[in-house]
């Protein structure tokens, strides 16, 4: 009887088989596990400078991205209630608080920037989001983010209220994004707590 007759044969061929491919995986995993990391950290980085009132140009290297970062920014502590600060001259200007939570698809982060005095939003982006491309996924758009900027968060009650894309706006409030209810509620949900606990946090030191 030959060898691939044996009933043992199919089983010890797949287990061999697994363990090739599996080497493989785990091999091209270690090679590419730094550059994700990097990509990663770099995302994360040029959210934080599109949220806060720094002017990047149009098409800028990763490599810049980390420089502008080390030199403008400095890291949350215990007193920042998790944000980090956007310095200049030695002076405060703006902190980046980063947000995140659940969307309708998959986790959504980004970060808020909001002026020294506590109140007026700098500006907001985003790193990581899986929401639906032309639907939820708009939230990465200017169109969405740009109304952002300058609005105020409110002193009691909601911080930054969603609305509908019907509704007229005020200071603190901006549209939710047509077609991406489940979204837009999700991301207004958890972006209002944690701005709520960021501010009682900072205000109380």
């Amino acid at each position: 009887m030959k060898m691939h007759d044996k009933v043992w044969f199919p089983v010890l061929y797949m287990f061999l088989a697994t363990l090739f491919f599996s080497a493989i995986l785990i091999v091209f995993g270690a090679f590419t596990r730094q550059r994700v990391e990097d990509n990663e950290r770099i995302a994360f980085e040029r959210a934080v400078l599109e949220a806060v009132p720094i002017e990047l140009a149009k098409r800028i290297s990763p490599a810049e991205i980390h420089r502008l970062y080390v030199e403008n920014i400095r890291d949350a502590t215990p007193q920042t209630g998790g944000a980090l600060l956007y310095m200049k001259d030695d002076s405060l200007i703006a902190y980046a608080l980063p947000l995140d939570g659940p969307g309708f698809w998959a986790p959504i982060k980004g970060v808020i920037g909001i002026a020294q005095d506590m109140r007026m939003i700098t500006g907001i982006a985003f790193y990581e989001q899986n929401e639906t491309p032309g639907l939820g996924g708009e939230i990465t758009k200017p169109q969405f983010r740009n109304q952002f900027e300058g609005k105020k968060l409110a002193t009691g009650g909601v911080p930054l209220e969603m609305r509908l894309p019907t509704e007229a706006l005020d200071e603190s409030s901006v549209h939710a994004i047509t077609g991406a209810t489940q979204t837009s509620t999700r991301f207004a949900d958890f972006m209002n707590e944690q701005l709520r606990a960021w501010r009682a946090t900072v205000e109380e030191r």
